[in-house]
């Protein structure tokens, strides 16, 4: 241990050595399939929370006895729920970094998942492109396909997330570390148009920049 502050910035933490969490769009292939892990057992009492987080009260969720009489014969684990838990395991593999996510298209719920069962899951990389208004991001798109312990299909979907370039990562932190910082603009050219005058007391660039950095 030492002295030194605490690094706050992920990157910083990664290049020590940590697990790199999420990814960058430079990273990504389409096509590329990722297991993600750990998988996770879904409770009873992790249920019946997120149904009163919820506030979601429908009693095939929470009431044994109405789910005795259901069809399927027991309680049902809440879809959003499913849906949460494999877009929270997919984090580490696809959207760590991510800047936002996008979109969820084409969610469905196959089969049920009830107490007990083990959800496992994985994303395919569907596409990855470039943003054509900024260059130092680009949108990732994946198909995420949840399983039971017995391998049958009780969840998918696919989203869109918004990631990072590595090479802009590395163009702020040149930026950084040599104090560049953007040109100041040109001052007016003659014909076009009057120049302001300076407020009182003030003269050149101090005028121009409002005193910043003074």
């Amino acid at each position: 241990m030492s002295d030194t502050p605490v690094a706050t910035d992920q990157a910083t933490r990664e290049a020590s050595g940590a697990r790199p969490y999420g990814r960058y769009l430079e990273d990504f292939e389409v096509g590329a399939v990722y297991r993600h892990w750990p998988a996770k057992t879904v409770t009873e009492a992790d249920d019946h929370l997120f149904c009163l987080l919820t506030m979601n009260h429908h009693p095939l969720h929470i009431n044994d006895v109405y789910a005795a009489g259901s069809q399927q014969g027991r309680n049902v684990v809440v879809g959003p729920l499913v849906y949460s838990l494999a877009l929270g395991m997919s984090v580490g593999d696809i959207s760590g970094k991510a800047i936002a996510n996008l979109a969820t298209e084409e969610l469905s719920h196959p089969a049920p998942v009830f107490h007990g069962d083990t959800l496992f899951c994985e994303s395919e990389v569907l596409d990855v492109r470039p943003s054509k208004s900024k260059e130092d991001r680009g949108i990732v798109k994946v198909h995420t396909r949840v399983q039971n312990q017995e391998g049958v299909l009780v969840a998918e979907f696919k989203r869109a997330v918004l990631v990072p370039r590595r090479t802009a990562r590395r163009e702020r932190s040149l930026t950084c570390r040599t104090g560049r910082s953007r040109p100041e603009r040109r001052p007016a050219q003659a014909g076009s148009g009057p120049a302001r005058r300076p407020r009182s007391g003030r003269t050149g660039s101090a005028a121009r920049h409002g005193g910043l950095g003074t």
